[in-house]
This record gives structure tokens, C-alpha cells and sequence, in this order.
């Protein structure tokens, strides 16, 4: 039950990270407009690889080790300032190379890159991987919720045209750093002060560069598509496809919250040797997963062509498409996120996880270096459906030796199969219904009438997970 406690938790949590600027969305978008959003697009993607670049892997990293010393307070609070002080100094770099490189480099957007600095200084105060590390996810949530809504009513009095593009950076910069400086008073009743002199900083060093490679290729190939649509597309284009995947990254943030929430669980089982726990909770997420990520995908597609231009604006028409060729990556990715966030990760396989992302990585530019040209936003978003695909097969065939695949696939037909269907059920009546929120909400019901109808005709093993937990708390 404290796992699905946790889940629920950091769904919320990442929802709510997601969702804050996706509330704003409608109106940002047709206040800014394509090019504006393109340019905030762009110039946050150069500022999210600086601090990752600065965070070097701690977030995971940090979680995991955390997770291994849960159970000593002395230890654990040792290895929190040890891996604070790394961060730091390590995030103190960074915005200085980025600070000097925006000065000698930048003319264009100068002004937006100074306004993303911001990013960079919240993620040296960062300590989610401290409570994520401790199966606490109930602070993280209730403290950001109350920035991010402060937020969203800043962004709806300041930012009114096109002028207040750096406005509306500002304000979603700040929000990030305030957030993470709430979370330090809770640090209080959880972590022992330790002198300086037993931090040992320098020791984390090396196993958070092996978390980093992993992190920062991870991202490069989620950012990389962004800048090279900027370079060898529009600023319209690249506005176009950033909304899209927005929405997609917002519907799959429900399904990858697990990541976070099994990290710490199978980091600590590993830790005390109950390696048949850990696989039990493999198989049973694999199945959890799946089941949450087939609707969604299949309910995004169906009503994304008329969604797309009622939500974001007229202007946004060639958006729908967009999200259509994207929408299969929450599928993708949410199999990548138990194979690699909850299996490689914990176990301490990170050389083969870096592999599986360097691989997606590369097939990411290929990609984009081929489509991005001919079919611009259309391009990249294949382009992403490309390199998910490959990181997810490249686990598969790495955990072939300890994890049973066919144990794992045996049952994805019994989500597919009513998934397929709502989906043409859904996109029939998405066609002949006019788009408001009374009708959206229609199809979100019919779809999962019949998705649910679908799961228990198939006899879906979810089914009897959910009767199981039914009857517990009966």
C-alpha cells in the first residue's frame, strides 16, 4: 500500500509539474504565439542542458544512495551533505560556463538566456532526491502545489502580449527555484547536522558521473530534436511541435511517476538481498504500466486532431498531427521506464542503461537529421517515436538474462486489444462531435467504458490486481 501511496503521490507531483504550465497553455499560446513560443522553446532547451550538465546524475544518484542508507540516520545524513556539497560546486560551474558563454557567444536572444538562469540556480538547491530517496513524496507535492498555483495567477496578470515573452520566462524560472527552496525546511526532522570534514564530496564524484552519462544522453536526445527543429526548421515549427510535446509529456508523466516512486523500493530490497522481491515488483509494474499507458496513448491519438486547435488556438491546427505520429512514445517509454529506471538502475547496472540511451541518442539525430528538413515538426516527432523504440528494445535484450521476457509480453495483447478498439470507437465519435469541454469529457468517459469493458472481457491481470486490493481494504 506505501507504493501506491508513493505512486499516487508522485503522480500528482509530476502532474503537477506538467500541468502548470500546460494550464497556462491556451492562453500563453495565443497571447505569445507561435514564434514567441519557439524562442522560449529554444532558448530553455541550451539552459536545461547547462544544468544537467550541473546536476551531474545526483538526482538519481542522490535517490538511489539515499535509499541504500535509509535505515541509518547517521549515514544518511552524511551522504546527504556529502552529495549537497558535490552539487553545489558542480552547479556553481555550470553557471558560470553558461553566464560567460551567453556573454561572448549570444546576440540574437540574449536578454531570454539571462532570464533562464534562473533553472540553473534552482537546481543547485534541489533536494527531491533526498525525500524521493526515503519513499517520501507527500512533501514534494503539498509545498510545489501552492508555488506553482501562485504561478499560474502571476502569468495570467503579467503576461498580456507578445512584448512580455520575458515576462512569462521570468516567472516560470522563479517558480522552479522557489519551489525547490521549499523543500529545505522539512530537512529539520530529517537529516543530523555532520561536520564539514566527514562530507567526503569528492567520493560521490565518480558513481554520480556514472548516473550522469545515462542522465544528460537522456536528455540531449529529448532537448536535441527541439534545437535542431529551431536551427533547420521555423520558430513557428518549433512552437508547434513543443505544445504537442507538452501534452504528450503531460499524459505520460501519470505513467513514468512509477520510476521515481520503485527506484528507492527495489534500490532498498537490492540493498538487503531479496533479489526475488525485486523481479516480483518488475513483473507487476511491467503489467502496470502497460495497462495505464495503452488508453492513454490510444485516447490521445483519437481526439487529437480537434483538440489540438480548441485548446491551443487556430493557429495551432497542424498540432494535432503532431501529437498523433507522437503519442505512441508513452508506450514506449513507459516499458523503457521499468526495463531501465527500475530494474538497471537499482540493481546497479548503469553501464548497460547508459548504453541503451547513448543508442537512442544517436538513432535521435539520425532522425531528425533526415525528417526534420522534409517534414519539420512532423519529422522530429517520428524522429522521437524512432529513439524510443530503440532504448526500449536495447533493454529488453540486456535484462534477457534475468528477467523473463515472455513472462513480461504474455499478457500486453489483453490491453492492446481493448485499447485498439476504444480508440476507433472514440476517434468515430470525435469526428462527429463538436469540440468543447462537455463532449471532451464524453469521449474521456466512452473510451474508458469501453477500455474497462475490454480489460475484464480479456481478463486482463490488472483486473485481479484491483479486485485484490479492493477486498484488502475491505
Amino acid at each position: 500500500m506505501k507504493v501506491i501511496k508513493n505512486y499516487l503521490y508522485n503522480a500528482g507531483y509530476q502532474i503537477l509539474i506538467m500541468l502548470a504550465p500546460l494550464l497556462t497553455t491556451p492562453y500563453v499560446a495565443r497571447v505569445l504565439g507561435p514564434r514567441e513560443s519557439g524562442i522560449n522553446t529554444y532558448t530553455n532547451g541550451w539552459v536545461t542542458l547547462f544544468y544537467l550538465v550541473g546536476q551531474m546524475g545526483i538526482t538519481l544518484y542522490g535517490n538511489r544512495e539515499v535509499a541504500y542508507n535509509r535505515d541509518d540516520i547517521y549515514k544518511r545524513s552524511q551522504t546527504f551533505w556529502g552529495i549537497e556539497a558535490l552539487q553545489a560546486f558542480t552547479i556553481t560551474i555550470a553557471l558560470l560556463i553558461y553566464l560567460l558563454a551567453v556573454f561572448l557567444f549570444s546576440t540574437t536572444f540574449q536578454k531570454y538566456y539571462f532570464l533562464q538562469t534562473f533553472w540553473i540556480i534552482a537546481a543547485g538547491v534541489d533536494v527531491s532526491w533526498y525525500f524521493e530517496g526515503l519513499e517520501d513524496f507527500k512533501k514534494t507535492v503539498t509545498r510545489n502545489t501552492i508555488v506553482k498555483l501562485i504561478s499560474i495567477c502571476l502569468i495570467f496578470l503579467f503576461v498580456r502580449n507578445e512584448g512580455d515573452l520575458w515576462k512569462y520566462i521570468l516567472l516560470l524560472s522563479l517558480a522552479q527555484l522557489f519551489g525547490n527552496l521549499t523543500l529545505w525546511p522539512y530537512l529539520k526532522d530529517n537529516v543530523k547536522w555532520v561536520s564539514p570534514r566527514k562530507w567526503e564530496p569528492w567520493k560521490h564524484l565518480y558513481p554520480s558521473i556514472l548516473f550522469f552519462i545515462p542522465t544528460i544522453t537522456t536528455q540531449v536526445y529529448l532537448v536535441v530534436n527541439k534545437l535542431m527543429l529551431g536551427k533547420i526548421g521555423q520558430p513557428a515549427s518549433l512552437g508547434q511541435y513543443d505544445y504537442s510535446d507538452r501534452i504528450v509529456k503531460l499524459v505520460l508523466a501519470i505513467v513514468t511517476a512509477t520510476g521515481t516512486v520503485m527506484l528507492p523500493h527495489v534500490a532498498n530490497k537490492f540493498a538487503n538481498g531479496d533479489f526475488k522481491g525485486v523481479r516480483k515488483s518488475l513483473y507487476s509494474s511491467f503489467d502496470f504500466v502497460t495497462s495505464l499507458a495503452v488508453p492513454m496513448m490510444f485516447g490521445l491519438m483519437a481526439v487529437s486532431f480537434k483538440f489540438a486547435p480548441w485548446f491551443l488556438g487556430e493557429k495551432y491546427v497542424h498540432t494535432g498531427m503532431v501529437i498523433f505520429l507522437e503519442a505512441p512514445v508513452i508506450l514506449f517509454i513507459a516499458w523503457s521506464n521499468v526495463t531501465g529506471t527500475q530494474y538497471l538502475m537499482p540493481v546497479n547496472r548503469v553501464r548497460e542503461f547508459t548504453i541503451s540511451v547513448t543508442m537512442g541518442a544517436i538513432v535521435n539525430i539520425i532522425a531528425n537529421a533526415i525528417l526534420i528538413g522534409p517534414y519539420a515538426a512532423n519529422g522530429a516527432s517520428v524522429a522521437t517515436v524512432i529513439s524510443e523504440f530503440s532504448v526500449t528494445a536495447v533493454q529488453l535484450y540486456f535484462v534477457r538474462t534475468t528477467i523473463k521476457r515472455r513472462k513480461l509480453f504474455k499478457d500486453v495483447w489483453r490491453y492492446l486489444l481493448p485499447g485498439l478498439l476504444m480508440f476507433l470507437i472514440v476517434f468515430r465519435f470525435n469526428q462527429i462531435m463538436h469540440m468543447n469541454i462537455i463532449n471532451l469529457m464524453v469521449q474521456v468517459i466512452i473510451g474508458s467504458v469501453v477500455y474497462g469493458v475490454g480489460l475484464i472481457v480479456c481478463k486482463a491481470p490488472i483486473v485481479k490486481q484491483a479486485n485484490r486490493i479492493i477486498v484488502s481494504k475491505k
